[in-house]
């Protein structure tokens, strides 16, 4: 398998839902891959297909959560020409294309019911019909779906056929999200580091400070494998000395002093009252007046950090001018550091 779809992990988790989709490949039913976003559910149907009898044979591949509903029984099954407005011409479907190969259908939680339908005709009896046509097509197709939805849930709620999903389950592969995947964390920074020092033509790897390393295995990483090589290449580009070990690493692109402030979606009269601490704590205060000259000062402190005591920005996000934040650091003893 090429570069581009390698496993990579030790963990105990993650190699034991590569060995089980290992086991699947040979056989010709469908199989289901559930896991969260970036997990890596389009290289398990790739495996399925390189390690099974039809690798020679297409893997074609379709988002159903790509197109909307209305032509996503016209990508699937074909349609024939003048079979609605706007078909000028006959179109194969995904089932004919992928014809003794393999069919992923990525998001397919979100088929329609009607699209369900078809595709449980499909999958029962190896045969389609495009639309506008009354004559079916036998293919012959390995089904391979993935999801991040709890389809058994659905399907007790009336949004998934229960039926299809009997059909579909013969094999389900469930991959465990980076977070719980013991040591991998690691190994994949250090391989998606190195494959970025090369393509910047570094003469050598630092690798990564002990700080930088343990921020990345506390991280909760949401996007899992897919946010983490965002966020090692990220680093690794942004690093100017390729002696050193890199240092710093930036979770979220997004985070800036200087990010926009969306507009108040409500008038400053009925804004939702500041968080104040518990009724519990209010038999510890003797002094209001000193009570609330601490609030004060905690509040400009915090925000004069999170804006790196750019004093004007943190005005702005205070809602005072700056003339307004230089007379409360000035009343509570900020002015030297600020």
């Amino acid at each position: 398998m090429d570069r581009e779809v390698q496993f990579i992990g030790q963990s105990g988790a993650f190699l034991d839902a590569v060995e089980r989709a290992s086991r699947a490949a040979p056989m010709r039913r469908p199989v289901l891959v559930i896991g969260e976003r970036g997990t890596g559910k389009e290289l398990i149907a790739e495996r399925l297909h390189r390690l099974s009898t039809r690798w020679q044979e297409p893997l074609v591949t379709m988002n159903c959560a790509a197109l909307p509903e209305t032509l996503i029984e016209a990508e699937l099954f074909g349609h024939e020409a003048g079979a609605f407005t706007g078909a000028t011409r006959v179109r194969v479907g995904r089932f004919e294309e992928a014809d003794k190969g393999t069919l992923f259908l990525d998001e397919l939680g979100t088929l329609s019911m009607g699209a369900q339908e078809r595709l449980l005709r499909a999958v029962e009896y190896g045969e389609v019909t495009r639309i506008g046509s009354s004559k079916p097509v036998r293919v012959d197709v390995r089904i391979v779906a993935a999801t991040n939805e709890d389809l058994p849930r659905m399907a007790q709620q009336g949004r998934f056929r229960a039926d299809l999903l009997d059909r579909l389950s013969f094999e389900v592969i469930t991959l465990p999200p980076l977070r719980v995947r013991e040591g991998d964390i690691a190994v994949l920074a250090d391989y998606f580091g190195r494959r970025m020092a090369a393509e910047l033509h570094w003469d050598s790897w630092p690798g990564f400070a002990p700080p930088t390393q343990k921020a990345m295995e506390e991280h909760l990483w949401p996007g899992n494998v897919r946010e983490l090589r965002n966020v090692v290449e990220r680093a690794v580009y942004r690093w100017d000395d390729w002696t050193t070990p890199i240092a710093h690493v930036q979770f979220d692109p997004f985070e800036s002093a200087w990010k926009p402030v969306a507009p108040p979606r409500m008038a400053e009269t009925d804004a939702a009252p500041l968080p104040i601490a518990a009724s519990a704590d209010y038999d510890e205060i003797s002094d209001l007046r000193q009570a609330v000259d601490a609030h004060e000062r905690a509040i400009i402190e915090h925000h004069l950090g999170r804006n790196r005591y750019n004093q004007r920005q943190t005005a702005k996000a205070l809602g005072l001018s700056y003339d307004q934040l230089r007379h409360c650091m000035k009343k509570h003893g900020l002015m030297e550091r600020g």
